[in-house]
């Protein structure tokens, strides 16, 4: 085997000191969990060009094509680079236990361990309902119950329907590679059950060249197929965005929005709603973003999806019994959120007048998917909660919680009335910096803003109208309203008051390619400059407000809800639902799955 100069001092230098080189980086990483049958990759990657008479890799102690069932392909120069690869494409494992590989390429070794696990034969649940907040936070969860709850002897005369639920959790959103997620990694944990990096969809992240060549494992919509279940997804945001498209998707790179369209439509999905049309649609085509001459729609329309672009046409679609596919595009970007659609009239409603929120989308995908007698998987987004938060936007990002929370009512009821044989989740995906510290009175004298702001007995009681059937109140530039801050934001000029024009747009990039405060807010009566808390300077430069680690909630109710408890992992709950709805392939003598977790 012949090396290059500078691997072979590197390896001298190793051995003379007596360091144990660990080269290889093994996928599943350690400590994954594996559902028994699943489909996933596996890959070793060694640090050099290797020889593959030396190669050797064991699970258990045996050849690892004895437990995989196949060999690996040995890619000698990976990418072109002087590295070399193992690589089996859609692995996987039938027997429930722990699982300790090693890899050796004659100089170094590496191991990690799998836990795989099976479910019962049969299910508990017949549906499962699973609602993301995106961002949803602790603060979101209060200031939507204070407009929409009222309040009287100092307690709350009725609960969120997301909140009275029988079990409780909390959430790590952590990934592979850092404290703070995005929406794809988080996502991903819960429709795959594995961790993942930032920005990364239904895949571990290697050093592969191509954003589609990582690692693939299983998704929750590929599972369910497979059962025989139908699948849904719907969201206000574009649909090929991160948290949809984590129920299909397998590349490194969430933005791959054209491959992720074709992902969705080789999963044969059965129901997809939200926003994003433009990469549905042919290259020719005005105002698409596609960059290859493919039109899905047409495609779609050719596997039988009825295809909606309004509520009227979705409303219609979905009372058709014929209908079991359904494609509802509304807008060409995000859908608008609660507040702008039901009443400021703002952001693109002019545009797109006819667009359903979310508990409309969500009652048209439960009439189609319950079509199928078999049972389904649904997931519900309310997206903008974070898009709003990013863009310290309080008063939509709460009216966009309300609109959650009424989704989850609806659904609740239509599981009491059918059958009861429904598991309902809801959590959000991560956090944002959020918190209720107060309320703003304008009746207070003087024009200094900051000093309109009471807390403690000062804060008293918002003065918001009654909220109307819905759960929103008609009026959000109300004068004693709500103080709901952020902890982590750029430079921005804070006006204390609900933006009535659009979405806030808190910092723009200057000439010299600095994130400054937008001074279209500057001349707003008592705004003031906040200094950023936020790298503001190139790459790292933020114009908006970002995540946090902090745990998220979840909570539970339906079959196969009692294992939601304590604090537990993100890639628990895709466990909790492949239980639920017995996902593992059974296989003659297989062992059950123990019930300890």
């Amino acid at each position: 085997m012949r090396f290059k100069p500078a691997f072979l001092t590197v390896a001298i230098f190793a051995a003379a000191s007596s360091v144990t080189c660990a080269a290889q980086t093994i996928f599943p990483l350690t400590r994954a969990d594996i559902l028994t049958g699943s489909h996933f990759d596996f890959k070793v990657e060694f640090g050099a060009v290797v020889d593959p008479a030396r190669v050797k890799v064991t699970i258990n102690g045996q050849d690892y094509s004895k437990t995989l069932g196949k060999s690996a392909e040995l890619i000698a120069k990976e990418d072109g680079k002087e590295v070399s690869s193992l690589l089996l494409r859609d692995a996987s494992i039938g027997k429930p236990g722990q699982y300790t590989v090693v890899a050796s390429d004659g100089q170094s070794t590496a191991s990690v361990t799998w836990r795989v696990y099976a479910t019962a034969a049969k299910p508990v649940a017949k549906n499962v309902i699973l609602f993301i907040g995106d961002g949803l936070s602790i603060g979101h969860r209060t200031a939507a119950r204070i407009l929409s709850k009222s309040i009287e002897g100092g307690k709350f005369t009725d609960k969120l329907a997301m909140d009275d639920m029988p079990y409780m959790a909390l959430l790590t959103t952590q990934g592979t590679d850092s404290i703070i997620t995005d929406s794809a990694n988080a996502a991903h944990a819960y429709t795959t059950g594995h961790k993942s990096c930032v920005n990364a969809l239904g895949v571990y992240c290697s050093r592969a060249a191509s954003t589609l060549d990582h690692p693939k494992v299983d998704t929750i919509t590929a599972l369910a197929k497979r059962r025989g279940l139908a699948v849904g997804a719907v969201t206000n945001s574009e649909i090929e965005d991160a948290t949809p498209a984590a129920m299909v998707a397998h590349t490194r790179r969430r933005s791959d929005f054209n491959d992720i369209v074709k992902m969705f439509y080789d999963s044969k999905i059965d129901v997809l709603m939200g926003g994003g049309s433009p990469n549905f649609l042919p290259k020719s085509t005005p105002g698409s973003k596609r960059t290859d001459d493919v039109n899905y729609i047409d495609l779609f329309k050719q596997a039988d999806y009825k295809l909606a672009i309004t509520k009227t046409e979705m409303l219609a679609a979905a009372d058709d019994v014929k209908t079991t596919k359904m494609l509802g595009l509304y807008n060409t970007g995000n859908v608008d959120g609660a507040l702008d659609l039901k009443f400021l009239k703002k952001g693109s409603v002019s545009k797109f007048p006819d667009q359903p929120d979310v508990p409309e989308e969500m009652a048209a995908a439960l009439k189609v998917l319950s079509r199928n007698k078999k049972g389904f998987v649904l997931m519900v987004e309310s997206a903008r909660i974070d898009k709003y938060s990013h863009s310290l936007d309080s008063e939509r990002s709460i009216y966009d919680t309300i609109m959650l929370d009424r989704a989850v009512k609806q659904a609740r009821d239509w599981a009491k009335a059918n059958g009861n044989n429904t598991l309902i989740l809801v959590t959000a995906d991560h956090s944002h910096a959020v918190s209720v510290v107060g309320t703003v009175n304008d009746d207070e004298p003087g024009t200094d803003m900051r000093n309109k702001v009471g807390t403690y007995d000062q804060a008293g009681f918002p003065n918001y109208p009654a909220p109307d059937a819905e759960g929103y109140p008609n009026k959000v530039d109300v004068s004693r309203r709500l103080r709901l801050t952020f902890g982590a934001y750029p430079d921005h000029y804070d006006t204390f008051r609900p933006f009535m024009d659009g979405e806030f747009v808190p910092a723009i990039r200057n000439a010299e390619g600095v994130m400054v405060a937008n001074e279209k807010y500057k001349t707003v009566p008592g705004a003031v400059l906040r200094e950023g808390n936020l790298p503001n300077k190139g790459a790292r430069g933020s114009n908006s407000g970002v995540h946090s680690g902090d745990d998220v909630v979840l909570t539970a109710i339906g079959p196969g809800a009692d294992k939601v408890h304590g604090q537990m992992e993100n890639t628990e709950l895709f466990r909790i639902m492949a239980d639920a709805l017995a996902l593992a392939p059974q296989q003659t003598g297989a062992v059950k799955a123990s019930k300890k977790r």
